[in-house]
């Protein structure tokens, strides 16, 4: 049986960074919070805690941090469900969002919910979905409608992407039109290694596989104020680019073309009562609302 005060002083180390900030939440000492640390991890058998800055998990402790976010969410599914029984304060969930949602969609939804701490996990949308499966986080926005094993999965809509570049970068770089040689040989803006938005953007537009030269830009306005600066072109949400087309700021490279990606909540099925109000949040502010 694990130690309850052990395991909140292990997560708290993890969820803050150090043990010092630990100490404050838990208003114990910071010899406290070691002692019960070591005393976990001499009961387990096992180090769960890297004592670097920040602190880190272990393989150990990352599978640990995951059993101790399950129970703060179990005791928050109790106390929607039990009427007399206390919330936890401010439960902490590792939820995996998109870059992209985050960046258009998802804040206002995940503000309107009360008593959670975000521990926000950015990757693809067609990667998140494998953190899920993995145990990683507790729920994810995924571009898949096939369930994880064990979960639910609720559509969100889709979000809806535009080609753009600066007018001084088009001039420069698409003065014979957009074909497969100049979107290869001009500089694309890309999100990381997994993003393939900028290649299937191409071959929706020319019929043809293009492989662009690329910078990488782990960030969705970045990639936006890259454009607008002339670094690349690139392919981002339409609700933030449509308004700088309109503006004269960006040019929307081939008004034909629009790529869709769906949307879609994944909850594991005993995280559901725990997450519902979040889940109701996201689906009333998701772009495929009504």
């Amino acid at each position: 049986m694990i130690d309850r005060a052990a395991l909140a002083a292990f997560a708290a180390v993890l969820h803050s960074g150090s043990f010092e900030t630990a100490a404050g939440r838990l208003h114990v000492t910071q010899s406290a919070v070691s002692q019960r640390i070591k005393t976990l991890e001499e009961a387990l058998g096992t180090t769960l805690i890297r004592r670097t800055r920040p602190a880190t998990p272990t393989e150990a402790g990352r599978r640990l941090l995951a059993h101790a976010e399950a129970v703060g969410l179990l005791e928050r599914g109790l106390a929607r469900d039990l009427a007399g029984v206390a919330a936890p304060q401010a439960t902490p969930v590792r939820i995996a969002v998109t870059a992209d949602s985050l960046a258009t969609w998802v804040l206002p939804a995940l503000a309107s919910v009360e008593g959670v701490l975000y521990d926000l996990v950015i990757d693809d949308q067609d990667h998140s979905a494998e953190l899920l499966r993995a145990g990683e986080v507790a729920a994810a926005i995924t571009a898949s409608a096939r369930p994880v094993p064990g979960c639910d999965a609720q559509p969100l809509g889709q979000l809806r992407y535009i080609g753009f570049a600066a007018p001084d970068f088009v001039a420069r770089h698409f003065a014979g039109g957009i074909t497969p040689e100049a979107l290869a040989a001009a500089p694309a803006l890309t999100f990381n290694r997994k993003d393939r938005l900028q290649r299937a953007w191409a071959e929706a537009a020319t019929g043809a596989r293009v492989q662009p030269a690329t910078h990488y830009l782990g960030s969705t306005h970045g990639i936006t104020e890259a454009g607008l600066a002339g670094l690349g072109w690139a392919v981002n949400p339409d609700s933030l680019i449509a308004p700088l087309v309109a503006e004269g700021r960006l040019v929307d490279l081939d008004p034909r073309v629009r790529i869709e990606t769906p949307l879609v909540w994944q909850v594991p099925r005993q995280n559901a009562a725990a997450l519902a109000d979040l889940t109701a949040a996201l689906r009333r502010a998701a772009p495929g609302a009504d």
